[in-house]
């Protein structure tokens, strides 16, 4: 299987659970790892037969910005369903991370895997 990434995606969203956080959006950062067989676009140079990693980008400003979630956690989950749910990929590895400037600089977040671990991919190769 073969993987298509994304990274330093910058969205500016609402995410949090104290108050301030419900007032303000926070820029989250998302960072992607996409499996999906990339054989039949590398044949065919077509995009028709790609993973569009720019429509990917679109749907998750689209659908991560429009969102209200309390935790990271619950953000994390529904994008990568959604991305199973809309794209042709087979599983994913997604890094979501909340900058904390007020809190000192450092940075919060999570990475979740998703999909169907294990299997075969089109290659032959496990």
């Amino acid at each position: 299987m073969d993987t298509v990434f994304i990274r330093g995606l910058e969205i500016a969203t609402l995410i949090g659970i104290a108050e301030w956080e419900r007032q303000v959006k926070q820029t989250v950062v998302i960072n992607l790892e996409l499996a999906t067989d990339i054989l039949p676009a590398a044949a065919g140079d077509d995009l028709r037969d790609a993973l569009d990693y720019s429509a990917v980008s679109r749907r998750l400003r689209e659908f991560v910005g429009a969102s209200t979630f309390q935790l990271v956690e619950t953000l994390a989950e529904r994008t990568a369903q959604m991305i199973l749910d809309e794209f042709p990929v087979r599983r994913l590895r997604l890094e979501l991370a909340k900058p904390r400037p007020h809190s000192g600089g450092h940075t919060v977040g999570l990475i979740i895997e998703r999909g169907a671990p294990g299997r075969e991919d089109d290659h032959g190769v496990r």
